[in-house]
């Protein structure tokens, strides 16, 4: 019986394996990664010195400093987010609302956002802030 020497094995064969690996974790992290929208212009919260994370909300009003509305990333207008906001408050037992207003914003606009949605029907309302050094 004869038995002929193992043939040197290549490096590349070697390292093969290893890139499979490391491509089916990149397209596994790449399919399970939560991916979340964006928002529709850019809104800087003022700094809080609360610790607590917000819980996951259903609707969420953007106030940018200039002034402009968004409901879920739609811009819209005063009227018309109030009109939307009171037909989803119509149609669900509980929505709670979270409200991510601009640091910059005028507080008088933002009180005047706040009693928008109090009309519209929101009974509970989350002012979401940075926390402080954040």
């Amino acid at each position: 019986m004869r038995f002929e020497p193992p043939r040197p094995r290549n490096d590349d064969e070697r390292v093969l394996p290893l890139i499979n690996v490391v491509f089916l974790l990149l397209i596994f992290f790449m399919l399970a990664g939560k991916l979340s929208a964006s928002d529709p212009f850019r809104v800087e919260p003022p700094h809080s010195v609360s610790e607590a994370p917000p819980a996951p909300q259903d609707s969420l009003v953007l106030v940018g400093a200039d002034g402009r509305l968004a409901l879920d990333g739609e811009v819209m207008e005063e009227p018309a987010l109030k009109t939307a906001l009171a037909a989803r408050l119509a149609g669900e037992a509980e929505v709670r609302v979270r409200l991510k207003a601009d640091g910059r914003a005028e507080a008088a606009h933002v009180v005047a956002v706040m009693e928008l949605l109090r009309e519209a029907g929101v009974e509970r309302l989350k002012l979401l802030t940075v926390p402080e050094g954040g």
